[in-house]
C-alpha cells in the first residue's frame, strides 16, 4: 500500500502560514489539502450570533493559496468546521468567500457544501426518542433547552466528507465536523486503517502546534502507512519530537488513552512514538474501536442577556490593600440604589493582579501587587438595563470613600475613552449532548455546486 500524505497548513484557517512552508509541503506531492476551521474555544458567542472568529481578509488570503494550490495540482481541499462554528450562517459566509474568489481568480471547480445546523424539530424526534444522552458534566436535556436554543449543530463524523469527495467534489466545505474528519476521511476512502487515519488527523488539526518550538500559523505534513504514520513540519526551525507529538495527542482530552468520536473510540493504549530522524516521528498501535450504535455530537447556545464592560487601573496602595472590601461595598451601593426597580441582573468584578485570572482556584491567593487592573462586567436582560449597571458601578467605584484616601479626583485610572464598551448578546451553551443516529449521513446534506460558472 502506498504512502498517503496529507497537507495541514495552519491551525486554524484565517491564522496564516508562511508561503515557504506551504511550498515545502506542496514539494512532498501531499493527496489532500485539509484545515480545521473552527472551534468552541472562543466561548458560545460566535455560534449564538452566526458570526466568524477569524478575519475575513484572512481567511480570503488562506483560501486563495490552499485552492489555487489544489488546483494546480488536482489536489482535494477539504475545510472542516466552516466560519469557526459550521452552523448555516457560517456555512454561508466562508462559501461566499470562496466563490468570490473563483470569479476573482477564473477558476472552475467543483465545491461541495455540507450543512450540519439541525433544526429543533429534528432535536425534538430524537429527543422524546431517548435518543440523546448528555456529555458530562452537562445536565439531561429537557424540553425548554431545546426551545431556548438560538442555534443547533450536530459535529460530523468522515463519512459525509467521504460522500463528498467520492462524488467528485475538487472542494469540500463542511459544517461543524469532528476535528480530525477533514483530515481522515480521504485516506479512509482509500482503505487506510481507520484507527491509524483518525489519529493522524488529530495530531493534523492543529498544525505545526504538535512540533517544537510550537506555531499554530505553520504547516504539518502527515504521512500515513500500512501500520503506522509520521509527522514532520514544514518548517525548518521547527521539528516533531515525541514528547511534542505525545503531549498534542493528549490534548483537549479527558482520557490519555480513548478518545471519543462520532461512531466510536481511538484508543491509544497500545500506540508508541518513535523518533524517525531528528525532525520526524513515527506513530503506530493505534486502534478504532466502534461503539454499539453511532452517535454525534449536539451543540447548541441560548441567549442569556446583553453585556457591558468597563476596564480600569488602580495603583493607590491604599486602595490595592482594601480592593476585596470596595467591591463588595460597590456591589451593595448598586443594589441599593435600584432595589425599588427589582432589575435582574449579574455583576461581576474581575481583579488581574489579584486572582483575577484563576479566581478562586488561585493556589498562590496571597501577594502584594503594586497596580490592579479591574474589568466591570455587567449582564443583563437588555443591553439598556446592562449599561445601567455597568455605568452606576464603574461611577461608584471611582469616586468610592474608602479609608484612608487622599485624593478626591478618582480612584480609578481609564485607558480608553468611553470607559464603557457595550458588548452586545451573551450566550451560554444549553446543549453538549449525544444523539443517536442510524445513518452517519442522515443530519449532513450535501451541495454540490460548480464555482465559477
Amino acid at each position: 500500500m502506498r504512502e498517503y500524505k496529507v497537507l495541514s497548513p495552519t491551525a486554524i484557517l484565517g491564522y496564516g502560514f508562511p508561503e515557504e512552508s506551504f511550498q515545502a509541503g506542496l514539494e512532498r506531492s501531499p493527496d489532500l489539502i485539509a484545515v480545521d476551521a473552527g472551534s468552541t474555544d472562543p466561548g458560545p458567542y460566535y455560534l449564538g450570533a452566526g458570526v466568524s472568529f477569524t478575519d475575513r481578509m484572512a481567511v480570503k488570503r488562506d483560501l486563495e493559496l490552499m485552492i489555487e494550490a489544489g488546483l494546480a495540482g488536482k489536489i482535494p481541499v477539504v475545510i472542516g468546521t466552516a466560519g469557526g462554528c459550521g452552523a448555516a450562517a457560517h456555512v454561508s459566509w466562508n462559501k461566499e468567500i470562496i466563490l468570490e474568489l473563483a470569479r476573482e481568480k477564473g477558476w472552475h471547480f467543483s465545491l461541495a457544501v455540507i450543512h450540519a445546523e439541525v433544526s429543533k424539530e429534528t432535536v425534538w424526534q430524537a429527543w422524546r426518542q431517548n435518543r440523546i444522552s448528555p456529555l458530562h458534566p452537562a445536565p439531561r436535556l429537557t424540553e425548554e433547552d431545546i426551545n431556548a436554543a438560538v442555534r443547533i449543530v450536530a459535529q460530523m463524523g468522515p463519512e459525509p466528507v467521504m460522500s463528498a469527495l467520492e462524488q467528485g467534489a475538487q472542494v469540500v466545505l463542511a459544517g461543524r465536523a469532528y476535528d480530525p474528519a477533514v483530515f481522515c476521511a480521504g485516506a479512509l476512502l482509500q482503505g487506510y486503517d481507520k484507527g491509524l487515519a483518525i489519529h493522524m488527523g488529530k495530531i493534523l488539526e492543529c498544525g505545526a502546534i504538535a512540533a517544537s518550538p510550537g506555531s499554530g500559523s505553520d504547516c504539518l505534513l502527515g504521512i500515513l502507512q500500512q501500520d503506522s504514520f509520521l509527522v514532520e513540519p514544514l518548517n525548518p526551525i521547527r521539528a516533531c519530537t515525541t514528547t511534542s507529538v505525545a503531549a498534542h495527542t493528549l490534548y483537549e482530552k479527558t482520557n490519555p488513552y480513548l478518545l471519543p468520536g462520532p461512531g466510536g473510540v481511538l484508543d491509544l493504549r497500545q500506540t508508541t512514538f518513535t523518533q524517525v530522524t531528528s525532525r520526524t516521528v513515527r506513530v503506530a498501535g493505534s486502534k478504532f474501536v466502534p461503539g454499539e450504535s453511532y452517535a454525534v455530537k449536539l451543540e447548541g447556545v441560548k441567549r442569556v442577556g446583553y453585556r457591558t464592560v468597563s476596564v480600569a487601573g488602580c495603583r493607590d496602595p491604599i486602595m490595592i490593600e482594601q480592593i476585596d472590601h470596595i467591591v463588595e461595598a460597590v456591589r451593595e451601593r448598586v443594589k441599593d440604589n435600584f432595589k425599588q426597580y427589582g432589575y435582574q441582573y449579574f455583576l461581576h468584578f474581575n481583579i488581574y493582579g489579584r486572582n483575577g485570572v484563576m479566581g478562586s482556584l488561585e493556589p498562590k491567593p496571597k501577594g502584594n501587587p503594586h497596580e490592579l487592573g479591574i474589568i466591570i462586567e455587567a449582564v443583563a436582560e437588555t443591553q439598556e438595563l446592562a449599561n445601567t449597571i455597568c455605568s452606576f458601578a464603574r461611577s461608584t467605584m471611582l469616586h468610592y470613600g474608602y479609608p484612608g484616601r487622599l485624593a478626591t479626583a478618582g480612584n480609578l485610572a481609564f485607558p480608553y475613552s468611553p470607559s464603557d464598551f457595550k458588548a452586545g448578546a451573551v450566550y451560554n451553551f444549553n446543549i453538549y449532548h449525544l444523539m443517536q443516529v442510524d445513518d452517519p449521513l442522515s443530519l449532513f446534506p450535501i451541495e454540490i455546486i460548480q464555482a465559477g460558472r
